[in-house]
């Protein structure tokens, strides 16, 4: 049902997890633990697997907060759950207080867990491409930093995302990159195409954690696309011609 990573699971005053698609009581193409506010699958039963994530956090229900994500390096600090109407647009949350988890949704982009234990400060971030291009990670450590974190006090991961030998990006994708990161090329190798490329998003990823400059930045290196009983893959989903398909949900919160 959950994966966690050995860089945070030693801190007591934090609790996490990266929850896979297993352990819920969603159907068909989003069985079982989608926890996708935005996908079509009943509400109900989103309900039901976020409600089994809250009891695994050990927070109330309805004390586990997402955002309506949008692909930005916008970042919001939280300090009480808001109704679903009432979500943020952004793409990273932070808060110190106790008892509110911070949950990203994900089918092959990045979702990264922070944590500053010492000073107990979280977030949580969702890293596509456009994310982790735009900035997400340095203004996700800097709103940590105004609630009081240290960045050398803060241990971040990397959950399952799309793995290179699955992520083929076409021109207008490496025109872009290149113009926009022109040190990057070495997440470019060739692609099964011309003119297209398999791109390295994890590794782009722990490239901006490691210039933030953080205490320590880890991945759990797995694939979402490639492992089709544990994950949801946005990617997979287009390849197979499904309509749909369920949200990976990661979170972190602070202990009372």
């Amino acid at each position: 049902m959950f994966l966690e990573a050995p860089e945070l699971r030693p801190f007591p005053a934090i609790r996490h997890a990266f929850f896979t698609r297993e352990g819920g009581v969603s159907e068909g193409i989003f069985a079982s633990l989608n926890g996708g506010l935005g996908s079509g699958d009943a509400p109900e039963r989103v309900g039901e697997n976020r409600a089994r994530m809250c009891a695994h956090l050990g927070v109330p229900e309805g004390r586990l907060v997402s955002l309506y994500q949008v692909h930005s390096a916008e970042v919001v600090t939280v300090e009480a759950p808001y109704a679903l109407a009432e979500r943020p647009k952004a793409d990273a949350m932070v808060t110190r207080v106790p008892g509110l988890a911070l949950g990203i949704a994900t089918a092959d982009c990045g979702p990264i867990l922070f944590a500053d234990p010492d000073n107990r400060v979280v977030g949580a971030a969702h890293a596509g491409w456009k994310g982790a291009l735009g900035g997400v990670v340095a203004a996700t450590v800097s709103a940590m930093e105004a609630l009081g974190a240290e960045r050398g006090r803060i241990v971040a991961v990397l959950g399952p995302t799309i793995a290179q030998g699955s992520y083929e990006v076409g021109p207008d994708f490496i025109e872009r990159f290149g113009r926009e990161a022109p040190a990057g090329a070495r997440f470019l190798a060739p692609g099964t195409r011309p003119g297209h490329a398999q791109f390295d998003l994890p590794g782009f990823i722990l490239e901006r954690l490691g210039e933030a400059g953080i205490a320590r930045a880890a991945s759990l290196g797995l694939c979402t696309y490639a492992d089709p009983d544990r994950f949801y893959s946005f990617r997979r989903t287009t390849h197979r011609g499904e309509p749909d398909y369920g949200r990976l949900i990661s979170a972190i919160c602070l202990t009372p």
